[in-house]
């Protein structure tokens, strides 16, 4: 092996990130990729991202680096991200010679193969659920409030105070499964939840639209139930 390479690494979460569970996987599977020859490793990048959002900080600084020294961005599993439609075409996009260790063999074609494969596979799974939920409808099952938390307007001060935390309970828990049947469907990532929900007209309990916030506030107050 010969060149120069800059690595970049990627965990789910920042509890794998701080416990290194992931990241030395992927280390080591770079070094032993890199083991013998004529190479420096000039830098290395760690991006811990949960696939709420598309903002790459860690692998937009990789690919500048890689384009300002020459050097080929080095991926330990490409497979692991291949159904990352974002970072297959941001690689593609960026022209920068890149080596992934499980794929040695893959290119540009091969990622942009790989990009439309996740996007068709991310729009089946949004099909996947709305047939679902119309499922678990027809069977009786009550999926989420339309209306928010407008019944507790009205009340009282000392009423509204004391019924705010009993509501926001009340309306998590008529959520619940919603939620259940998002993540059989493969919906877990608190983005893809609030884009379904808003989809079926689902308000938040202050009436308004669903974001990646709320989606988190929510899924902590039923885990403490």
């Amino acid at each position: 092996m010969q060149g120069k390479f800059i690595s970049y690494l990627r965990v789910s979460t920042a509890k794998q990130g701080q416990s290194g569970l992931g990241l030395e996987a992927q280390r080591e599977a770079i070094l032993n990729y890199l083991n013998g020859g004529d190479w420096s490793l000039v830098d290395e990048y760690v991006e811990i991202e949960s696939g709420k959002n598309n903002q790459r900080e860690k692998l937009r600084q990789a690919l500048k680096q890689c384009k300002l020294t020459g050097a080929t961005l080095l991926i330990a599993k490409l497979d692991r991200l291949s159904r990352d439609a974002h970072f297959l075409l941001t690689l593609q996009k960026e022209q920068v010679s890149f080596t992934a260790v499980d794929m040695p063999d893959a290119n540009n074609l091969t990622v942009g193969i790989m990009a439309l494969v996740a996007q068709q596979e991310r729009e089946a799974i949004s099909q996947r659920t709305k047939v679902a939920l119309q499922a678990a409808k027809a069977r009786g099952v009550k999926l989420g409030n339309p209306n928010g938390a407008k019944h507790l307007l009205g009340r009282g001060n000392a009423e509204a105070v004391s019924a705010v935390k009993a509501g926001a309970d009340a309306f998590a828990e008529s959520l619940r499964d919603t939620l259940d049947c998002l993540s059989a469907n493969g919906v877990t990532s608190a983005r893809g939840i609030a884009s379904q929900l808003n989809d079926m007209g689902i308000l938040t309990a202050r009436g308004g639209k669903w974001h990646q916030s709320t989606i988190s506030n929510l899924l902590k107050r039923l885990e403490a139930e």
